[in-house]
């Protein structure tokens, strides 16, 4: 394992050596101090060797069928369980360059149980994707200033599997993951929006990311259909991750809880003057029903009270007004969050049963002519009986809210939504759907072949 000199002082690079002075000659033509660096390095950091285990929100948008330019688009949220390992762990090296700049190595690891996942409504099926066991998955965070440790770049040169119930697809280039974080472990300020701005529509269109907010640099890839070792075959492609509103951007979250649900319910839309009642389900077990994220006091840092995220909304129905088949949904670019709770527990064990649980609800619903797009928020109710979340009930309460389309233009009013929560998985890792796809060799990373995950 490779280590750093402490000697890093003044304008030094870090090996006990001098760095050449350019300032002066820079200063009197008017620049910047292009010769000035700070002295730190990662290793002050005091980092623990161990993998760091964060929830993940993601969105990808999509484009289904062999032709880029005329393909059906769907930006898709996803969510779910990474594992990074990461120096000072064996096998990875924290380093610093001739001109100053520290590194320090990570992999983001393959197995069953991690991954992101979600759900199509084009394809009305689960899409999860995975790292490929059979290639590196490797990156670094790197100083963007000379020894200054933050901001500092996140970089992953990511091989991914797509999965659907009846696919699974590989891609035949990286595609490189990057943005820019301010802290070690990198996670994103919970209840906080992953772009700068909400855009509409699937694209083509670019996004700025948010600090703490990574996306892939090189796109689009195209996917094609896999072999048993995730190489992908032929010339046709099946689908494409473009370079759009959900360019493969992600964020690392550290919630309290994460409550997976299926659900059932209903939603009221008023199309041209008249009103429908769809009945809407989503299966947990196909990436759909809802998913609740929970930030106590210690991870939200706002005070007082737990915090409250709908991430996730995947339920589908049959609509006459719209057309055929929609899904209610909750936007990936504005969060829905609120509160669970009095208000004044410091931490989520000390919440009483039963209790309100709320959410300020961006809700979106996507048709077969594209998707519509709440105005404004609506609030959203239920009371938690118990912490056996099975049979909850929320609602809808006050103002209802305009739809548009990506063009702005009103097409309808979302009037009312309501839901049960059914069967849940309630824990701190959103495990992935096992396929029926068993590799060949081993898993990549400090995992035994053949071996899950072990427990925390």
């Amino acid at each position: 394992m490779s280590h750093t000199s402490d000697s890093n002082q003044g304008n030094g690079n870090g090996n006990g050596e001098r760095r050449p002075n350019y300032d002066e000659h820079n200063r009197e033509n008017g620049g910047g101090l292009v010769g000035a660096h700070g002295g730190e390095t990662y290793e002050s950091l005091n980092i623990e060797p161990k993998p760091l285990r964060p929830h993940i929100l993601a969105a990808a948008t999509v484009v289904f069928g062999d032709d880029y330019y005329s393909g059906k688009r769907e930006t898709i949220s996803l969510s779910g369980f990474v594992q990074l390992n990461k120096w000072p762990m064996e096998g990875f090296h924290h380093r610093v360059d001739e001109n100053g700049y520290a590194e320090f190595d990570l992999e983001l690891i393959s197995a069953p149980e991690v991954g992101i996942k979600g759900y199509s409504h084009v394809l009305n099926d689960r899409i999860q994707v995975l790292s490929n066991p059979y290639l590196p998955n490797t990156g670094h965070v790197r100083q963007i200033v000379p020894g200054q440790n933050f901001p500092a770049q996140f970089f992953i040169r990511r091989f991914g599997v797509l999965e659907t119930s009846t696919m699974r697809l590989a891609h035949r280039d990286v595609i490189a993951i990057d943005g820019v974080v301010d802290g070690i472990p990198p996670y994103k300020k919970p209840l906080t929006a992953p772009v700068l701005g909400a855009p509409l529509g699937d694209g083509p269109g670019t996004v700025i990311p948010a600090p703490n907010v990574v996306r892939g640099v090189n796109l689009p890839e195209a996917w094609y259909p896999a072999d048993r070792m995730n190489r992908a075959t032929g010339i046709t492609p099946t689908v494409f991750f473009a370079e759009s509103f959900g360019p493969c951007i992600s964020m690392l979250v550290d919630p309290s809880l994460i409550i997976q649900s299926s659900a059932e319910g209903q939603v009221s839309l008023e199309i041209d003057g008249q009103t429908e009642t769809v009945q809407i389900h989503g299966d947990h077990g196909l990436a759909a029903g809802t998913e609740i994220l929970l930030f106590d006091d210690e991870k939200h840092h706002e005070g007082p009270g737990v915090r409250s995220q709908l991430a996730r909304v995947a339920m589908v129905g049959e609509s006459k007004l719209l057309g055929g088949r929609i899904m209610l949904r909750v936007s990936f670019f504005k969060p829905s969050t609120g509160t669970f709770g009095e208000g004044s527990e410091m931490a989520l064990e000390t919440v009483k049963y039963p209790n309100d649980m709320n959410f300020d609800t961006n809700f979106e619903v996507a048709t077969v002519d594209g998707p519509l797009y709440g105005v404004s928020s609506v609030v959203v109710q239920g009371e938690m009986k118990s912490a056996e979340v099975t049979g909850t009930e929320f609602a809808t309460v006050g103002s209802d809210t305009a739809l548009i389309d990506s063009d702005r233009q009103v097409r309808g009013r979302l009037k009312d939504v309501r839901l049960v929560l059914g069967e849940s998985i309630v824990g701190r890792e959103a495990l992935m759907t096992e396929s029926g796809f068993e590799p060949d060799v081993g898993y990549k990373g400090d995992l035994d072949v053949g071996h899950r995950l072990p427990a925390e």
